[in-house]
């Protein structure tokens, strides 16, 4: 039984590698965001060091994923899935949808009511997004554009283009992203019915 869990930590490091490249992110990065050297960081992802659980929760965090699949917990068999709301600043909750690492990643966002004092703050960034406004009004600053998405409304664009979303009114927006690497796109297929 030891001999399991030892080599279930083990198998840490290639998955803590692989997660950082998916993203995109560099040592120095995930050694700001979580407080670990970055020394220690690159002999964990080596697997030259076996992680602590002071320095999973932390990793696990970084990169959007439970602690159970950052050491690959065998599967429980229960098909649902529990949703842990990630608080961020000004009041916004993401829940992430996917529980797999790479390709296109799924959130739900719900932003607060927007105050007049919100000042959109566009940021870019590479890969590519998609949005569907659920429920409230979606404000969605992109490059020269200030648009209004309302429920059932979706947008697809660049990440590289300056964005930004907020509330357009002061009550909560929530919305679906689909976010992917650059070139990845979110289509959406109609079935045609064949002409008799």
């Amino acid at each position: 039984m030891k001999e399991e869990k030892g080599g279930g930590l083990d198998a840490v490091g290639p998955r803590l590698r692989n997660l950082r490249h998916e993203r995109e992110t560099t040592l120095a990065e995930l050694s700001a965001a979580t407080g670990i050297s970055i020394s220690t960081l690159s002999r964990l992802e080596s697997g030259s060091r076996r992680p602590t659980l002071e320095q999973l929760l932390p990793l696990a965090r970084a990169h959007g994923v439970t602690l159970d699949e950052l050491v690959d917990a065998p599967a429980t068999g229960d098909p649902r899935i529990h949703l842990r709301p990630i608080s961020c600043k000004g009041g916004m909750t993401v829940l992430p949808l996917t529980r797999r690492p790479g390709g296109i990643q799924a959130y739900k966002f719900i932003i607060p009511g927007g105050r007049p004092s919100d000042q959109p703050t566009p940021k870019t960034h590479e890969g590519y997004e998609w949005a569907y406004v659920l429920n409230g009004q979606l404000r969605l600053v992109l490059g020269e554009h200030d648009l209004v998405l309302s429920p059932g409304e979706a947008a697809e664009f660049d990440t590289r283009t300056p964005h930004w979303f907020g509330a357009a009114t002061n009550q909560p927006v929530e919305y679906l992203c689909l976010i992917g690497r650059q070139g990845e796109r979110a289509h959406i297929r109609a079935r045609t019915t064949s002409s008799r």
